[in-house]
């Protein structure tokens, strides 16, 4: 079976479009469709259904599609264990940062990466979280800085770790910050800015709310970090921000107590480096979480 028809086959998947995957892959359009026809003839299945305007596997190309990466996987890692374990690094990183991690984490890394290893060419996607694993599902990205999520499947790795406090917070004007210990239940007579309903954050900051049987009021809803920061800074609600976010123009409200995951006046989250599982990092990709890993005073998970 040969790996080039299977890389067609998935990036024609991947990309929704026989017309996106060749330009993806450097192909013309009719070189890409001669591959997938190669491999469907040599396995005697078709694959994709081209009767709809829409890219459709059909239950052949949904059995293989699993198989598929997984060849392309094993040959991903054998090039990799042949790979010269030189001290020189060369060639390309792809990953993938979160805003947040972006802005507050990776310049640090960046910096030493570049000056330890001047010949990688790092290729660097910002994403919300949630895209990032998507991007990832897809191979379109060796590493991944995200928020770790509490329903991650076991298709991903985490390669490294590292807690991310987060505290209550409001504007230095607002009604909440003239009380000396709010509970939640004061919280809750007020707007709450918070990210968006699918994220870990919401997920924590709502459980926390409902085991105490208290209404939460999400108002205008945004996963950029620094958007919230800015509603929450003029008085618009209060909200849940990571604690080195925290400057003169909030208040940490202090003795938020609540049942849960929360710890005095703050609910962590997870951040993490993340791969897939199966799928072994390149040399300079171990490079980086290394990096990673010293940087954030925590030792991979494995």
């Amino acid at each position: 079976m040969d790996s080039n028809a299977l890389k067609a086959f998935i990036t024609i998947v991947d990309q929704g479009s026989f017309s996106e995957a060749a330009e993806l892959l450097h192909l013309s359009q009719p070189a890409i469709s001669k591959r997938l026809a190669a491999l469907e003839n040599q396995l005697g299945e078709t694959l994709i259904d081209r009767s709809q305007r829409q890219i459709r596997l059909t239950d052949s190309g949904s059995r293989l599609l699993p198989h598929a990466r997984k060849i392309l996987d094993e040959i991903h890692n054998a090039r990799i264990a042949l790979s010269p374990n030189s001290g020189v690094l060369e060639g390309e990183l792809h990953i993938i940062a979160s805003h947040h991690i972006g802005l507050h984490h990776l310049p640090k890394w960046l910096r030493r990466f570049k000056r330890e290893h001047p010949q990688v060419t790092i290729n660097l996607q910002f994403m919300e979280s949630d895209a990032a694993y998507e991007q990832m599902r897809k191979r379109n990205a060796e590493l991944a800085f995200v928020t770790l999520s509490d329903s991650m499947p076991a298709s991903f790795h985490v390669f490294a770790q590292w807690p991310d406090p987060m505290a209550f917070v409001v504007g230095t004007d607002h009604p909440l910050a003239a009380i000396k210990t709010p509970k939640l239940a004061d919280l809750a007579q007020h707007p709450a800015l918070l990210p968006d309903t699918s994220t870990s954050t919401y997920r924590v900051v709502s459980r926390l709310f409902l085991e105490a049987n208290l209404p939460l009021h999400p108002q205008m809803p945004t996963n950029y970090l620094e958007t919230l920061k800015m509603m929450t800074s003029v008085g618009l609600g209060w909200s849940v921000l990571p604690l080195r976010m925290a400057d003169e123009s909030l208040k940490v409200l202090e003795g938020v107590l609540a049942k849960g995951t929360e710890t005095g006046n703050s609910v962590t989250r997870a951040l993490g480096g993340i791969g897939l599982t199966g799928r072994q990092p390149g040399n300079a990709a171990k490079a980086m979480l290394r990096i990673v890993q010293e940087e954030e005073g925590n030792p991979s998970k494995s």
